[in-house]
């Protein structure tokens, strides 16, 4: 085959391979997200959603602690340590959540809704986004006393229209 014939083949391998999809993705089209969480970061870091839409959080516990998802704005302290955030994202929302070695709370002393997973443990949320929460949240683990999110245990969480 002369090299204008391989140069065709090849092309059309690239074609196909951008055309098809790249596995879990973030972007607004994607009802199910798969966050992994380890020591001391969420992969992906960023999420975005559509208001409107059903999202899936299936969460993962890859690491050797246990972590926990909590969403929302403006980090509240307690004893000038990080413990949750002052705007909780899933306020009023009674999202679904099943899973395997979890701990659900919704409570003061949190601020909000947050589910912790020990290591190993996987959980789903479902839940449908309201558009009143458009705009740019922020996912955080504080668990030990907020030294999870201190040491960088958090990432965005945007709801776009």
């Amino acid at each position: 085959m002369n090299r204008w014939g391989w140069a065709f083949i090849a092309g059309i391998f690239l074609l196909v391979a951008c055309g098809q999809p790249q596995g879990p993705s973030s972007g607004p089209s994607t009802g199910e997200i798969r966050i992994t969480m380890t020591e001391y970061k969420f992969q992906p870091d960023t999420i975005r959603v559509k208001a409107g839409q059903e999202v899936r959080l299936v969460l993962v516990n890859s690491g050797k602690k246990d972590h926990e998802l909590m969403i929302g704005r403006t980090v509240m302290e307690m004893e000038g340590k990080p413990a949750g955030y002052q705007e909780d994202f899933f306020a009023g929302l009674h999202p679904q959540v099943s899973g395997e070695k979890i701990e659900q709370e919704e409570e003061e002393a949190h601020a909000g809704f947050m589910v912790a997973l020990e290591p190993g443990g996987t959980a789903t949320i479902v839940f449908t986004v309201p558009a009143d929460r458009v705009g740019e949240w922020e996912i955080g683990c504080f668990e030990e006393d907020g030294v999870h999110y201190q040491e960088g245990m958090k990432g965005k969480f945007i709801v776009e229209r």
